[in-house]
């Protein structure tokens, strides 16, 4: 536990918190990116060490949130027919559709598994010739290498009865329709440590210089989280933006290079529609022409789904970093883990799933 409780040292957070507010003569509010940040700040209380003037807001940075609920009836589809075995990371299978989730398909009798890696779905159809194989390929750039792996090995080994189902999308597009927006608060960014330990930083310079805005490469513990936010404010009381990296000891700033070529080989980006935000241009990767065969959408005839998500729902503003959790007249009545309206809530690393975990009181008080 050594390395753990390094970075979450009581003393040296409360250090991080006063320079912090040492530092900060005006408001400013800053956008955690990822889903894993949102649930240390909110479990830690980190937002409540802060000074009053900095306020954290939380983005879209789940991949299982912002998943659009058409794909989760398309994964359903796939998963009720027969002769099919329905492969996914567990974290899916409770993700509701319209009308029911994958675990619902299981439970009826579906063949609905979960693996721990794609390359498992793989040797599953493999070893089963007469079945036909998907896997559900949800996700950052952080799991894109594994699945265009798993990918690219089905293609190797001719094995025909393998295909994916393909939700894979990108954060910087994301960032900036949130800075874009008529609506946008942010003014700083702490971008995912373990998407740029994929990708390297280089594509949010032209993001930092065209919006005039820091973003921080952070990690996910309680001294990296203060630290980015100490290295955010410090730019933004400087008046400077660039792109900094507090997450030295996993990320480089080109990245993995041969994880991105083999990206790059199987998949080929595209526009994608998110889950509580809409359709994002250029937001996404899809499977380049030479594996189109490997495509579950187009296998299975289901690419013209589409399916409307409840206008209750505010999600869509949490993501954008307009509201929080609490302010959603639903929030722990009409909307709870166990039966969530919409993104936020849908997944154990949602912003809203992290108030009812362990906010769900005091907001309440």
């Amino acid at each position: 536990m050594k390395f753990i409780d390094e970075y979450r040292d009581g003393k040296a957070a409360a250090r991080y918190a006063r320079l912090i507010a040492r530092a900060t003569t005006k408001p400013w509010t800053i956008m955690e990116v990822c889903g894993g940040q949102t649930h240390a700040i909110v479990k830690f209380g980190i937002d409540e060490l802060l000074p009053k003037d900095v306020e954290l807001v939380h983005g879209p940075g789940c991949p299982v949130c912002v998943t659009p609920l058409e794909l989760i009836d398309k994964a359903i589809e796939i998963a009720s027919r027969p002769n099919v075995i329905f492969c996914s990371f567990g974290d899916m299978l409770r993700v509701p559709g319209s009308s029911k989730d994958l675990l619902v398909v299981k439970a009826s009798g579906g063949d609905v598994r979960i693996v721990y890696s794609p390359l498992d779905a793989v040797k599953i159809a493999e070893a089963n010739p007469a079945k036909e194989v998907v896997f559900f390929a949800v996700g950052f750039e952080t799991t894109a290498p594994a699945n265009a792996m798993a990918v690219f090995q089905a293609h190797q080994k001719g094995i025909g009865n393998f295909s994916i189902l393909v939700s894979h999308v990108l954060v910087p597009p994301a960032m900036e329709a949130i800075l874009s927006s008529p609506i946008n608060r942010v003014q700083g960014f702490l971008a995912a440590g373990h998407v740029c330990t994929i990708m390297g930083y280089t594509e949010y310079e032209p993001i930092a210089q065209k919006y005039n805005i820091p973003i921080v490469v952070t990690g996910f513990e309680p001294l990296d989280i203060l630290q980015g936010v100490y290295m955010c404010v410090k730019q933004l009381e400087e008046g400077r933006a660039d792109v900094e990296n507090q997450y030295a000891r996993s990320v480089r700033k080109e990245g993995n290079l041969p994880a991105q070529k083999l990206i790059s080989e199987v998949f080929c980006v595209v526009s994608r529609k998110w889950r509580g935000v809409g359709e994002i241009p250029q937001s996404g990767l899809g499977l380049r022409d030479e594996y189109r065969e490997f495509d579950a959408e187009l296998r299975f005839g289901v690419a013209s789904y589409t399916a409307e998500e409840s206008s209750e729902c505010i999600s869509g503003l949490i993501l954008q970093g307009v509201k929080k959790p609490h302010e959603c007249t639903a929030f722990g009545t009409r909307c709870t883990p166990e039966r969530p309206l919409g993104a936020t809530m849908v997944s154990s690393e949602g912003a809203c799933a992290a108030y009812y975990r362990y906010r769900r009181v005091s907001v309440a008080s």
